[in-house]
C-alpha cells in the first residue's frame, strides 16, 4: 500500500536518542535529559483550577466552535494590545488552534498546493519543513547561522526561485540555532514581502523567552505587517502548557478567514473546559511568562557556564529554551547522530543531533533547557568524565 503523502518525508533521526534513552534507563541509567523541548515546568495554578471547576458542567463536553470562544479571542487580542501595542479584532484577525503544529499545518493546506514553492530557514524545527511537504509544496531552505545575513541570503534565494516562493516561514528566537532580531529586521521583512507580493509566516513560539534584556518582537507590531503577515502565538512555553494544545494565529484577516474555513471542515475546536481554563489564565496570570524567562534564564547560565568550564565554547542564547552547541572540534569528525549517541552511552547525557533539523543542522547539537540546575551541573560532571579531550581555560 502507498501512503503518498508520507512517502518523501525523511527519517525523524531523534527517535534514534529516544531509543538509547530508553535502551539505558532500563538498564538501570540515570539519563539526564536534555533532548526533547518538553517543558518540565508546572502550568499555572489558576488553569488547573479552572480547568477543573469548567470540565465539572455538562454543557462544556458539548462540541466547541472550531475558530475558538469569543472570550478566548478577545483575551489572546488583548494580551497583543498590553505586551506589543498591537490592536487585533477578535473576530477577524484571531482565531485559536489545537496547539501551533495542527495550526500550521492546516495553514499550509490553506495557502499551498503542488507546484508551490515555500522558503523555510535551514536548520529549523522539523514541522516547519514538514507542513510545506504535507501539502505538497516545495521547500527552498535558507542558511541561518547566529552570524549569517540571513535577510540577504532570504532575498537571494526568493529571486533565484523558480516558481517564486508563495510563503516564507520564519520563526524568531529561533528554534534550533536561537537566532534572534530586531524590530528592524521584521520592517524590512514586511517591506520586502509586500515589495514581491508573497505571505509572511511567523511562528512566534518563544514570544516570551528573551535573556539579559531583551525582548523578543512580533512581526504584527510594524508597519505593515497585517497586510502581508499571520502570527502563531502558543501558551505551549510561555504558560508551561504544552500538553493542553493552545495556540493562536493572527494577524491577515483574509488568511485568518481561510484557515476558518478549512478549520470548520475539519474540527469542533480545543475541548472547551481547556478554552476557559486559557481565557482564564491569559487574563488573569499576566505575569506568569515573566516567572517562566527567569526560571530558563538561570538554567541557561548553570548550562553555558559549565560547558565553558569543562573547554565546550559556545555563545550563550539570548532567547529561546535551547542552547545551540557546535561539536567540539575533536569530536566533529563524528557527525552530530554519533557524537550524540556517543554521549548518550557514554556520558548518560542526551542532546538532539543538529541533522534532525536538516542539513544546515550538522555540526551542531541542541541542548534543551528542562533540566535545573542541580541536574545540569552533575550533566557536566558526567561530559567532563567523557570528553577527555577537551581543553578547560586556564582561569577555572
Amino acid at each position: 500500500m502507498e501512503f503518498r503523502r508520507i512517502t518523501n518525508l525523511p527519517p525523524y533521526v531523534f527517535t534514534i536518542i529516544n531509543d538509547l534513552k530508553v535502551e539505558g534507563r532500563r538498564n538501570g541509567d540515570d539519563i539526564i535529559d536534555f533532548g526533547f523541548g518538553n517543558p518540565d515546568l508546572p502550568s499555572p495554578d489558576i488553569a488547573v483550577e479552572k480547568l477543573c471547576e469548567a470540565a465539572q458542567n455538562p454543557r462544556n463536553h458539548r462540541y466547541s466552535a472550531s475558530k475558538g470562544i469569543p472570550k478566548l479571542r478577545e483575551a489572546i487580542c488583548n494580551l497583543y494590545e498590553r505586551r506589543f501595542g498591537v490592536s487585533l479584532d477578535p473576530d477577524t484577525e484571531a482565531i485559536n488552534t489545537i496547539g501551533a503544529k495542527e495550526g500550521l499545518s492546516h495553514l499550509m493546506w490553506t495557502l499551498v498546493q503542488p507546484g508551490d514553492a515555500v522558503l523555510v530557514p535551514s536548520p529549523s524545527y522539523p514541522i516547519h519543513l514538514y507542513s510545506p511537504l504535507f501539502a505538497g509544496a516545495e521547500v527552498r531552505e535558507i542558511p541561518l547561522s547566529t552570524d549569517s545575513d540571513f535577510f540577504t541570503a532570504m532575498s537571494e534565494r526568493w529571486e533565484y526561485s523558480w516558481p517564486r516562493p508563495k510563503v516564507i516561514l520564519l520563526s524568531f528566537p529561533h528554534n534550533p540555532t536561537t537566532t534572534c532580531v530586531d524590530l528592524d529586521f521584521m520592517q524590512q521583512v514586511v517591506d520586502f514581502a509586500r515589495e514581491k507580493d508573497v505571505l509572511l509566516v511567523h511562528d512566534f513560539a518563544y514570544a516570551d523567552l528573551g535573556f539579559d534584556g531583551y525582548s523578543p518582537p512580533s512581526i504584527l507590531q510594524v508597519d505593515g505587517a497585517k497586510d502581508v503577515a499571520v502570527e502563531l502565538y502558543s501558551m505551549t512555553k510561555s504558560f508551561s502548557m504544552a500538553g493542553w494544545r493552545v495556540a493562536f494565529m493572527l494577524g491577515n484577516r483574509e488568511v485568518i478567514a481561510a484557515l476558518a474555513k478549512l478549520k470548520s471542515y475539519l474540527d469542533y475546536g480545543t475541548f472547551q473546559p481547556i478554552q476557559i481554563a486559557a481565557t482564564v489564565t491569559l487574563n488573569e496570570a499576566a505575569d506568569h511568562p515573566k516567572l517562566v524567562n527567569d526560571i530558563y534564564q538561570g538554567r541557561r547560565d548553570a548550562l553555558c557556564d559549565g560547558l565553558r568550564r569543562i573547554g565546550w565554547d559556545m555563545e550563550p542564547p539570548r532567547g529561546t529554551m535551547f542552547a545551540w552547541a557546535p561539536i567540539p572540534e575533536p569530536y566533529r569528525d563524528m557527525g552530530s547522530i554519533e557524537f550524540a549517541s556517543w554521549l548518550v552511552r557514554e556520558a548518560k547525557v542526551a542532546t538532539s543531533p543538529g541533522i534532525g533539523f536538516g542539513p544546515g543542522g550538522e555540526g551542531y547539537v541542541r541542548f534543551a533547557m528542562i533540566e535545573n540546575e542541580q541536574r545540569t551541573a552533575q550533566a557536566m560532571r558526567q561530559l567532563k568524565a567523557t570528553l577527555t579531550d577537551l581543553t578547560p581555560p586556564s582561569c577555572d
